[in-house]
C-alpha cells in the first residue's frame, strides 16, 4: 500500500481506537499475566498505542516503557489520567532506541507484532528485543492463528451503521506473502475518511522459527491470558519466548532509553 509506513496505522486510528478496540481483549487478565511474567522487572511494550495496557500496568507499580511510531497515539496516551507514569518513546518498534540488557519482559499484545509489514522488519524487531532484554528475559507475542483451511481472499462488510454514520470494512488477502491489506471507510455528514491498515501475519510455527534464529526458545504457549491451555483448534495464541542465547552480532547496539527515561 503506497505511502503506508510504521506510524500510518496509529495516525489513522488514534481518534477512534479506544471506542473501537478498548475491549478487544481482557485487560485485567493481560495486565496480571504480564506482571507475573516480568517478575518485578522493567517492561517494554511494543506498539503501546493509547495506553490500553500500559496505563494499568503503571498503576500496578510496574516500570513500563512504551514505544509507538504514531505521534497521535502517544498524544492520546499522554492526555489520559495515569499517562504520565508511562515512559514513552516515539519510534519504529522494529528498532526501539532502548538500553541494552535492561528489560525483564518485552511484549506485543493482540496482533500488534503483525503491524510490522515485512519479513525484514519482523526479524529486526526480534533481534533488537534480544539486545534489549536481560539474560534469560522474556518476549511475549499475542496473535491470531491462521485457520488450517486458510483465510478468505477478503471482501467488504459493514462494521458499524447508525442514523448518521456508516463504517465499511474492505480487505484483500494475499496468501503467498501472508499479507492482509484493508481499509475502514468511515462515512458521515463530515465526509468520507479512509482508515488504512496492513498486517503481515505469521503462524505460531513461523514465529518459533524466527525466535530460534534470534536467540530465543519457546517457554510456553497459551490460548488466552486466563491460562487456557493451548490446543491446535485455538483461534489465538500467547507465545512466551525465553532468551537463551546472545543477541545476533549484527543487532544495533549503543546508547538508548532505559526504564527511567534516562539515556543509558
Amino acid at each position: 500500500m503506497d505511502g503506508y509506513g510504521p506510524g500510518s496505522y496509529g495516525e489513522h486510528f488514534a481518534d477512534v481506537y479506544d471506542d473501537w478496540y478498548g475491549d478487544v481483549s481482557d485487560v485485567a487478565a493481560t495486565v496480571t499475566g504480564v506482571i507475573e511474567l516480568a517478575a518485578g522487572g522493567p517492561i517494554l511494550e511494543l506498539g503501546v498505542g493509547t495506553g490500553r495496557l500500559a496505563i494499568p500496568l503503571a498503576a500496578g507499580g510496574v516500570d513500563i516503557v512504551g514505544v509507538d511510531a504514531s505521534p497521535a497515539m502517544l498524544d492520546r496516551l499522554r492526555a489520559k489520567e495515569g499517562g504520565s507514569a508511562v515512559t514513552l518513546i516515539e519510534a519504529d518498534m522494529a528498532e526501539p532506541p532502548v538500553a541494552a540488557d535492561h528489560f525483564a519482559l518485552v511484549f506485543a499484545a493482540f496482533n500488534t507484532f503483525f503491524n510490522l509489514t515485512d519479513d525484514d522488519a519482523q526479524r529486526r524487531c526480534f533481534a533488537n528485543v534480544a539486545r534489549a532484554l536481560r539474560p534469560a528475559g522474556r518476549l511475549v507475542i499475542e496473535g491470531f492463528v491462521p485457520p488450517s483451511e486458510g483465510l478468505s481472499d477478503g471482501g467488504v462488510s459493514v462494521r458499524t451503521i447508525t442514523t448518521d454514520r456508516a463504517v465499511l470494512s474492505a480487505s484483500q488477502h494475499d496468501p503467498a506473502t501472508q499479507m492482509i491489506r484493508g481499509q475502514h471507510i468511515d462515512i458521515s455528514a463530515a465526509g468520507i475518511r479512509m482508515r488504512p491498515w496492513v498486517v503481515r501475519y505469521r503462524t505460531p510455527e513461523q514465529l518459533d522459527a524466527l525466535a530460534s534464529a534470534t536467540g530465543f526458545s519457546l517457554e510456553a504457549r497459551l490460548a488466552d491470558w486466563s491460562g487456557t491451555p493451548w490446543s491446535d483448534g485455538a483461534e489465538n495464541h500467547i507465545s512466551v519466548y525465553r532468551l537463551t542465547g546472545s543477541a545476533p552480532a549484527d543487532a544495533p547496539r549503543g546508547r538508548g532509553i532505559g526504564g527511567n527515561g534516562q539515556v543509558g
